[in-house]
């Protein structure tokens, strides 16, 4: 598994720019690649992107919610790959953002793009356009409040 960590300050308070991040279905709005994301149930989500150049499609599972704080997420079916974002207040209208993925390359193409970091520029890319797309609203397009906890003892 690769990983990858990028990091953006919003000039928009925690409450907006977390509330904006739980509507999925807005994801192509500012994530490059992604034609389709469909909220499938409270914890499920449906993904339909171009990667490498190549459709894809995968299911993921909203593993953690705490709103204000977190959303982790693991694929249940395609490539492999989970991530956290966490969200830190930073004063009453600022917020850090803190996006960690993971995920398994599939081929020698994705591996290459790999190699030369084509990944990591797609997930910073991701993190800024976000910024951009939830500070030229100055509020969410939408907000699910609702706190998931599906670890399980080990």
């Amino acid at each position: 598994m690769e990983h990858v960590e990028k990091i953006v300050d919003v000039n928009c308070p925690i409450h907006t720019v977390y509330n904006q991040w739980t509507q999925f279905e807005e994801f192509p709005q500012f994530m490059a690649g992604v034609k389709e994301v469909r909220q499938i149930d409270d914890t499920h989500v449906h993904w339909h992107a171009e990667i490498w150049g190549k459709d894809k499609e995968w299911d993921a599972e909203i593993t953690e919610q705490e709103p204000d704080k977190r959303i982790s997420w693991k694929s249940i079916s395609g490539a492999p790959n989970a991530g956290t974002v966490r969200f830190e207040p930073l004063g009453a209208d600022r917020t850090r953002v803190r996006l960690v993925m993971a995920y398994e390359p599939e081929g020698a193409i994705e591996n290459i793009g790999d190699a030369v970091g084509i990944f990591g520029s797609r997930v910073e890319n991701t993190v800024q356009d976000f910024k951009k797309f939830i500070e030229s609203r100055g509020r969410e397009t939408g907000a699910w409040r609702g706190e998931v906890d599906k670890s399980r003892p080990v």
